[in-house]
């Protein structure tokens, strides 16, 4: 991870695969030391499929409406990478057992909606089931969060703020990963952009949040970058053991290599442009005074799982890749009404993807 100024914090991607090996939590320092773990107490985390919890669905239930101000979702053990999210093992792995009594370090403020893009004023993606597009990042998660800032817990006795204990500029820390739906399938991936739009207009977007929650009082952000989406088997080519016609691309075309290279060319260039910009905001065009960035490289990460699965994943044949990192446990028909779980042997850590999609 790299941190602009220079700083540590915990591997947010330590659950991604839900194994420790990911996990680097740093030691206790005092509080002179911005990074250190001891001095947050609130996860506030904004993004896609990858993060979400339970708040697509919760539009879902409600006829396309929103959770009202003050609403703390709760946890699942179904979220759409097939257990739990990643942000919930990093509060687990920061908190501390005293007395016998697990304690968590933070509390966790979920806006991330599943199929969510940056924003739908440049790559709207249409979702039926609430008939609407989907709440995207700058338009719907963001504002979100600033109306939950004076708001009350909902249905607390007696009442009691939604944010307790009161955000701070220095207990709170932001993660933003968003960026598979803008890139891929009904997006810049199939040029289903909002005509002009183009690839920086995505990278500007996501500075533009930043923009925003800094003017909330943020102060302490996480960029998670792309992962590699040519290795997904939604994406990858013929040799990667891509697939055809799926659950997420009914009408997928049949050229897989060129789908494969173009992800690629598109992951490693908004992912540089992360790399640069960041700094340069930060530290040249003082776009952040006072506010302290770390970037997360999600796409070396995965990269890493991929080539060397036996460091990470459990289950049978693992050590030796193959079908582990390009197969998957979740099979759906591509109209999404059956669905069946295959297990590699009996643990189904054992496979790097949950579905065509979404990593395990």
């Amino acid at each position: 991870m790299k941190s602009f100024p220079p700083a540590g914090f915990l591997a947010l991607g330590v659950a991604l695969l839900t194994s420790s090996t990911t996990c680097s939590i740093l030691p206790r320092q005092s509080n002179s030391k911005p990074w250190s773990v001891k001095n947050f107490n609130s996860l506030i985390l904004f993004g896609d499929s990858y993060t979400d919890e339970s708040r697509l669905g919760w539009f879902i239930n409600h006829n396309g409406s929103a959770p009202p101000a003050g609403t703390l979702l709760p946890e699942t053990f179904s979220a759409p990478g097939g257990g739990r999210t990643w942000p919930r093992y990093v509060v687990q792995y920061t908190g501390a057992t005293v007395l016998g009594k697990w304690t968590p370090q933070m509390t966790l403020y979920d806006y991330a909606v599943s199929g969510a893009v940056c924003s739908n004023n440049i790559t709207p993606r249409w979702f039926p089931a609430i008939d609407a597009p989907f709440p995207s990042v700058l338009e719907y998660e963001v504002p979100a969060f600033v109306a939950d800032i004076p708001a009350a817990r909902v249905n607390s006795t007696p009442a009691v703020q939604l944010f307790t204990p009161k955000l701070t500029a220095q207990d709170a820390v932001y993660a933003l990963w968003i960026g598979t739906n803008d890139l891929g399938v009904y997006a810049f991936l199939t040029d289903s952009q909002i005509p002009g739009n183009v690839l920086s207009d995505y990278t500007s977007c996501v500075y533009s949040v930043f923009d925003k929650l800094y003017a909330s009082g943020a102060r302490h952000f996480v960029l998670m970058n792309t992962v590699p989406l040519n290795l997904a088997p939604l994406y990858a080519n013929d040799s990667s053991h891509g697939v055809g016609p799926n659950q997420y691309w009914a009408n997928k075309t049949a050229n897989h290599t060129e789908i494969a290279y173009t992800m690629q060319q598109f992951t490693t260039t908004v992912n540089n442009v992360f790399r640069y910009q960041t700094p340069y905001e930060l530290l040249v065009a003082k776009r952040y005074p006072g506010a302290r960035f770390a970037l997360f490289d999600t796409h070396a990460l995965i990269t890493d799982i991929y080539n060397s699965p036996g460091k990470y994943l459990n289950g049978t044949g693992v050590a030796k890749g193959g079908e582990c990192v390009w197969g998957y446990e979740n099979h759906c028909t591509v109209d999404q009404k059956t669905c069946v779980k295959r297990q590699n042997g009996t643990n189904p850590d054992g496979y790097l993807w949950f579905d065509e999609l979404h990593p395990r």
